[in-house]
């Protein structure tokens, strides 16, 4: 039977643009890293599918996988499988209390948290080996309320230099709106702190002779990285991307 109400199609975009879960153009890759790295079982966010305008994509964590669904904008509602919801917000109460399907290892899927895109980031990591360590065996006495959100990662890239144009290895963290490389990752002082507030893009290079580059672009420089693999530089685009756009649509 149809939920539909009488709503406009300006009414249901106003929604989308106030859900605080609706990542737009947020990659499925990028989802299953945020939601396996800082969700919990049952956290979910919306994002748009690659199927074209009105066609969207739920992403939700079930213990250690990542389930993703199909949901389309259809007339004055919702459509997700047989049932139509006028309101997203409906499909959310709806599937709050009763699972959205088995997944193959017969685990129940339940929207029990939603993932925001607004991230407000706590400082807790003092050093770089604080951050190891609590990364390695972190409780929840050392994590503020808020820390679930955290969208942080940390790892080896290769990088070209400035002047004397040589690729050396760095140990590399992403914390909150700052991109550090160290010397190595025992290191405690970075080399630079690149702020990603004055970045205006990242995206795959093609231009140099390795593979799996990719670059950020700041007005003074553009800075060349490397990576072991395409898997592993594409998980560093999607995540810098990421916390450009959350940058973005703070401003707006």
């Amino acid at each position: 039977m149809s939920l539909y109400s009488d709503r406009s199609a300006k009414d249901m975009g106003d929604e989308l643009e106030t859900l605080s879960w609706y990542h737009c153009d947020l990659s499925r890759h990028a989802a299953e890293a945020l939601l396996l790295s800082n969700g919990k079982d049952g956290s979910y966010l919306l994002r748009n599918s690659n199927d074209g305008p009105g066609c969207y994509a739920l992403s939700v964590r079930a213990k250690d996988s990542v389930k993703h669904f199909h949901v389309t904008r259809k007339d004055n509602g919702y459509v997700f499988g047989f049932n139509e919801f006028p309101s997203l917000q409906d499909f959310v109460n709806h599937f709050a209390n009763q699972p959205l399907l088995g997944s193959d290892a017969g685990t129940l899927i339940v929207l029990k948290c939603p993932y925001p895109w607004l991230v407000e980031e706590p400082s807790i990591y003092e050093s770089v080996r604080v951050h190891t360590a609590i990364q390695t065996g972190r409780t929840e006495r050392d994590l503020v309320p808020i820390a679930p959100s955290l969208g942080t990662k940390e790892g080896y890239l290769v990088k070209k230099g400035a002047i004397v144009k040589n690729w050396k290895q760095r140990w590399f963290t992403l914390n909150r709106y700052e991109f550090k490389y160290f010397k190595d990752k025992m290191c405690e002082e970075p080399i630079r702190t690149l702020d990603l507030r004055a970045c205006s893009a990242v995206q795959f290079d093609y231009s140099q002779d390795r593979v799996n580059c990719f670059c950020l672009v700041f007005p003074e420089r553009t800075f060349y990285l490397c990576a072991k693999t395409g898997v592993e530089a594409d998980e560093w685009i999607k995540i810098l991307r990421w916390k450009i756009v959350s940058i973005v649509r703070l401003k707006c």
